[in-house]
């Protein structure tokens, strides 16, 4: 895999380094805010994360701009963003540590997978679409969250509970993929 220093500036990179660059301040805004308003701003935050994280890939395909660089920065910056949700709404929510245990395993879970796969010449090329369900399912449902800390306990762990589905459900059709993969001569 190699990188083209013009291949940094395509809009889908762009916007995945945009991501990137905004985790540090979502993180600032939720870990000290003091207003609703901030609350607010958080949520927004995570809500252009997650429309980029939509429209880097289809504006890639669309436009003829998959690079690289681009297959690296985009799940980077997407996991990178997850984390920070997550652990950030730790310090809220009682049951999130669940959500922390589920996103923790399942992405060990594919990295380990991808590594054995990739000595074997075979790769999983892009995110299927029970990642992608999970995904919006997860940045819909975080963002919650995020811009209304005031929501009841229970439509909260409710929120919690659909992410940790969804979570589970895309670990599990994955470990699946990932199996029937292993064991046969054929990438998907």
């Amino acid at each position: 895999m190699t990188f083209k220093w013009k291949e940094i500036w395509t809009i889908p990179n762009l916007l995945s380094i945009i991501r990137l660059i905004l985790v540090p301040v979502f993180i600032s805004y939720y870990l000290n805010a003091e207003t609703i308003n901030d609350y607010r701003i958080a949520g927004l935050i995570i809500l252009f994360s997650g429309v980029t994280d939509l429209i880097d890939g289809i504006i890639a395909r669309k436009f003829n701009q998959i690079t690289d660089l681009g297959k690296l920065i985009d799940p980077v910056a997407d996991k990178v963003t997850q984390a920070a949700i997550v652990f950030c709404l730790m310090v809220r929510y009682e049951y999130m540590w669940i959500i922390v245990l589920l996103f923790v395993i399942k992405e060990l879970s594919m990295l380990a997978w991808n590594i054995v796969l990739i000595k074997q010449h075979k790769k999983l090329d892009g995110a299927l679409w029970y990642g992608k369900v999970s995904t919006a399912v997860f940045y819909a449902c975080m963002t919650i969250l995020v811009a209304f800390p005031d929501l009841s306990a229970a439509f909260a762990n409710s929120l919690m509970l659909i992410t940790g589905f969804f979570l589970l459900l895309s670990f599990v059709l994955y470990t699946k993929i990932f199996l029937h993969m292993h064991r046969t001569n054929i990438n998907e």
